[in-house]
């Protein structure tokens, strides 16, 4: 049973770690009215919000995807610990 929760929680942070660099990569190539960044953007964009609140632009740079990115490595590293060692 943990095993397989485990499972889950790592296909999550693999799905959405490929969304946050998908929407990364398609914001500098992609037209935001193409209807793939679109729903890209809707699933991501409400996530990147808050931090993007918090964390302020460096420039021309937007790292709130980046910070995101780590946020989900550490919270599904912290995650699979405690459910390993119960």
């Amino acid at each position: 049973m943990i095993d397989s929760i485990v499972i889950l929680i790592g296909v999550v942070e693999n799905v959405l770690s490929l969304l946050i660099i998908a929407h990364v990569v398609l914001s500098y190539f992609m037209s935001p009215d193409n209807p793939i960044r679109e729903t890209i953007d809707r699933l991501i964009d409400p996530i990147l919000a808050p931090i993007r609140q918090v964390l302020p632009r460096v420039g021309m740079f937007d790292f709130s995807a980046l910070v995101l990115l780590i946020g989900i490595q550490i919270l599904a590293s912290v995650l699979i610990s405690i459910l390993r060692s119960i």
